[in-house]
């Protein structure tokens, strides 16, 4: 638990995959598998030329905010290449990206390999800034434009924006100046929703044997167990979860009988509902953002209120199997289906 009374979910071990060495036995090499960070999330349901502005205007921001360089962001990939330092050569690649806003309508505008390269990766074009191969620092930000099926699919798949930022970086710069970041990234994205808050960040599979570390994030309803990224194909127009800031645009805010229908549900003195432009809104639950601890009693009472006024739109529980002969496993967590479904309704029951 640091000073600031956030817990330090942080696990060091060696990963179940490993690579072989050519010639000999796999070389054991411990890694950061998991650590807790502050995530801001948007899903768009928008095709990449309608947002480019917006995504270019939520990375400039983020960068400012953070800063580029050894220790926070040096590091760029391209739709899942091996990737390189982050020079002004690849940030001039990072701007015609952005700005390619030609109209798709998947497949028939693509040649055969570009095709199968889409299909494979289920995004159409994508950016992952980080610190570096290996460097987990907590600072990452990545960019998913969903695929441009002409005509769109019956559950319309979203566009995913989503960045990081160690807890340290909360604590020194605090929440307010936080806020501003996720409101300022936020200001000209189209979304649907998005949030900002608490999150656990899982490189790897937690191993098996490390039960102690596998149930410890149970403890605290406030720190998101999922990855952002993962369930933008299935999510459709639905929300998911209830975090500490939590953005809602068109057409979810209209399902939920609009701003007015809204504001008056939420009547915990922690919850503040306001307004953005483009009829979108950010509903904010407390000064700062709270892991809470179930074992102590602190269960979030406005994150609770606002997850009854969500539920009809949130996001199903979804189990994949990780191997055929394994029950359903939930996240890289490894959590079994009663205790994912446990978690998952930890604000309803």
């Amino acid at each position: 638990m640091s000073a600031s009374g956030y817990p330090r979910l942080r696990l060091r071990g060696v990963p179940e995959v490993r690579v072989l060495r050519s010639g000999g036995a796999p070389r054991p090499q411990r890694q950061l598998l998991a650590r807790e960070v502050f995530r801001i999330a948007f899903y768009m349901p928008h095709d990449h030329p309608d947002i480019s502005l917006g995504v270019s205007h939520a990375i400039d921001s983020y960068m400012r905010a953070v800063g580029v360089g050894p220790g926070t962001i040096n590091f760029v990939s391209f739709s899942h290449d091996e990737g390189s330092a982050l020079t002004a050569e690849q940030w001039s690649w990072v701007r015609r990206l952005l700005e390619d806003t030609r109209r798709w309508s998947f497949p028939v505008d693509y040649e055969a390999w570009k095709q199968r390269e889409i299909e494979k990766r289920r995004f159409e074009r994508g950016l992952l800034f980080s610190g570096g191969v290996r460097i987990r620092n907590g600072y990452e930000l990545e960019y998913r434009a969903r695929i441009p099926w002409r005509p769109a699919p019956e559950t319309p798949p979203v566009s995913l924006l989503t960045a990081t930022l160690p807890l340290e970086y909360v604590e020194e710069h605090g929440p307010v100046r936080v806020r501003q970041l996720a409101l300022d990234m936020a200001s000209q994205l189209l979304f649907a929703s998005g949030h900002a808050g608490l999150a656990l960040r899982l490189h790897w599979w937690v191993p098996h044997s490390d039960d102690v570390f596998r149930l410890e994030p149970l403890r605290y309803p406030g720190i998101d167990l999922r990855e952002a990224w993962g369930q933008e194909e299935g999510m459709g127009l639905r929300v998911d979860g209830v975090h500490w800031l939590n953005f809602l645009g068109s057409p979810v805010l209209n399902q939920l009988g609009g701003v007015p229908a809204l504001r008056s549900r939420l009547r915990s003195a922690e919850s503040t509902l306001v307004e953005l432009a483009e009829e979108r809104v950010v509903v904010s639950l407390g000064e700062r953002p709270e892991a809470g601890d179930l074992t102590r009693g602190k269960i979030l009472p406005a994150y609770r209120e606002l997850a009854q006024v969500l539920e009809p739109w949130l996001e199903p529980l979804f189990l994949p199997r990780t191997a055929p002969v394994e029950q359903p496993r939930y996240t890289s967590l490894r959590l079994a289906e009663d205790e994912a479904r446990r978690w998952w309704r930890r604000f309803l029951d």
